[in-house]
């Protein structure tokens, strides 16, 4: 009766007929020909990220963090009895910090100017200009072709 071969002896055995310059070659291929994709020139260039990512680290960090506080400072003033403050105040309170962190991450990344000059420390004015880039660039290429022919 003939013995079973398992899994791993088959597989050694197909492994060890592909010499070793032929897998580097093969390699090296594989490597070259994902180096050589091109890069996509659409998208946030670097500076602008980062300059939204420092907008967005204070006008939806700050009033997070605030959002959670406020649950330690309630806890703190109820255990000390210093006053009696009722949950629903604090729930609503703090989910008031949660909704200004969420329309400050809208403001940081609607705010960061395009340009390689920093722009203002509010930004303000760049938010139309970004809101008009946003709308542009969910529409259908087809629609940006035919306006601007």
């Amino acid at each position: 009766m003939k013995k079973k071969q398992s899994k791993k002896k088959i597989l050694n055995r197909k492994k060890k007929n592909l010499s070793e310059k032929t897998t580097f070659a093969n390699l090296e291929e594989k490597t070259n020909s994902q180096s050589s994709t091109k890069v996509s020139k659409s998208g946030i260039p670097k500076y602008v990220a980062d300059r939204m990512a420092r907008r967005i680290f204070f006008t939806t960090g700050i009033p997070t963090i605030m959002g959670m506080s406020v649950f330690v400072i309630s806890y703190f003033i109820v255990t000390k009895n210093i006053a009696e403050i009722p949950p629903s105040s604090t729930i609503a309170i703090s989910a008031l910090f949660f909704l200004i962190g969420l329309a400050g991450l809208s403001y940081g990344i609607l705010s960061a100017s395009w340009d390689r000059d920093p722009g203002s420390f509010f930004g303000i004015e760049n938010i139309p200009m970004n809101i008009k880039r946003a709308k542009d660039a969910f529409r259908p290429a087809t629609q940006n072709f035919d306006e601007k022919s």
